[in-house]
């Protein structure tokens, strides 16, 4: 089973996450708390709460992680009606890594429902068997790679991502990583490196993957 990260990996959906954050920002604390894209790559990867703490620790706890429910909410609706940026490659590459017969499935640290927002944005649960979200199980990324692959009957598993933390998550699940380097971040550890997404068919055959 090949698992992906989602947001640095599949997509960019930074701006519309920005904008969709800003709105509720706006309206509950104020202009001078809004974001930008750039704060949100800053962000991504970690759990929705270090990210409230990160950005709303002027409020109690209590209220910031309110706050940053209320943006979570209003993101999924958004980021359904708008989408994001699909990196180069990602739906072709997709495509014929399904015909091949591999099994895929999707795995992020974010709120739930916003990888339900990602599949109906881009039309893509056609590819995927499975998803996973810390926002739905409260689970660690690596508890929740292992989680799908139980579910999904996957003898093995790699983890595609494209930061420090995927990799830390995919070896503790005890998968490799695939360092997606178009991302947002950087992996020092993975056992292939992909310079655009669709290298990625041929670096699974040469790691023996699909065999």
């Amino acid at each position: 089973m090949v698992i992906f990260d989602l947001d640095g990996t599949l997509w960019d959906s930074s701006v519309q996450v920005a904008e969709s954050w800003n709105v509720v920002i706006e309206q509950e604390v104020g202009k001078e708390h809004t974001l930008t894209a750039a704060d949100i790559m800053k962000y991504m990867g970690l759990t929705m709460t270090e990210i409230a703490d990160r950005h709303f620790g002027f409020l109690p706890e209590k209220e910031r992680y309110e706050l940053s429910h209320k943006c979570e909410v209003f993101e999924n609706g958004y980021i359904t009606e708008h989408g994001g940026r699909l990196f180069e490659g990602v739906e072709e590459t997709l495509a014929k890594l399904k015909d091949m017969g591999v099994q895929m499935a999707v795995v992020s640290n974010c709120q739930e429902g916003y990888i339900k927002a990602f599949l109906d944005s881009m039309d893509m649960w056609k590819y995927f068997v499975d998803y996973e979200e810390w926002g739905r199980t409260m689970l660690l990324k690596a508890d929740n790679i292992k989680l799908v692959m139980e579910r999904n009957g996957a003898s093995k598993g790699i983890y595609v991502g494209d930061i420090q933390k995927d990799s830390d998550a995919a070896h503790k699940a005890g998968v490799d990583c695939i360092y997606a380097s178009y991302g947002f971040g950087e992996i020092n550890d993975a056992v292939a490196t992909l310079k655009s997404f669709d290298e990625l068919p041929a670096v699974l055959e040469k790691l023996g993957f699909l065999d």
